[in-house]
């Protein structure tokens, strides 16, 4: 799996994913022109995405019904380094007994994106410039003394 994000100018992205395009920004008060969902609520989105489609699958297995099917993901934030402390999933889906209920629960706890924020998982990070001289030729002008 892979995506990749291209700078748009100031604070917003464009990720691409196989064929489908979607916009990151912050909200104005952030510098940003509020035209897409903020990082920390992309992770959020595929938290409560990933969760609904474990839990629709559980649903669907048991012939139980997947209408009014939601999921609710909200998270903390927390210091020392910067990032989201805590998750909180909520899953609502009507008509359940206690054992549906149970099964749901381990269903949605089976979530890849769930499983991944549970470990550590090794994250490496490069940085790759560009050339001067690469600019100059895909921008078709000369940069100025301080790029």
């Amino acid at each position: 799996m892979e995506v990749t994000a291209r700078h748009l100018g100031g604070s917003k992205f464009e990720v691409a994913a196989r064929s489908h395009r979607i916009v990151c920004d912050q909200p104005e008060e952030n510098g940003g022109t509020d035209e897409g969902m903020t990082p920390p609520e992309f992770m959020l989105a595929s938290l409560a995405t990933c969760a609904g489609y474990y839990a629709a699958q559980y649903l669907k297995v048991r012939s139980l019904t997947t209408d009014l099917l939601t999921v609710h993901v909200n998270a903390e934030k927390a210091q020392r380094p910067a990032r989201l402390g805590s998750f909180q999933i909520d899953v609502t889906a009507p008509g359940l007994d206690a054992r549906h209920e149970e099964g749901l629960l381990r269903a949605v706890k089976a979530c890849l994106i769930h499983n991944t924020l549970l470990g550590l998982p090794e994250i490496q990070v490069s940085v790759n410039p560009i050339p001067v001289t690469s600019l100059q030729s895909i921008s078709g002008h000369t940069l100025g003394a301080g790029a």
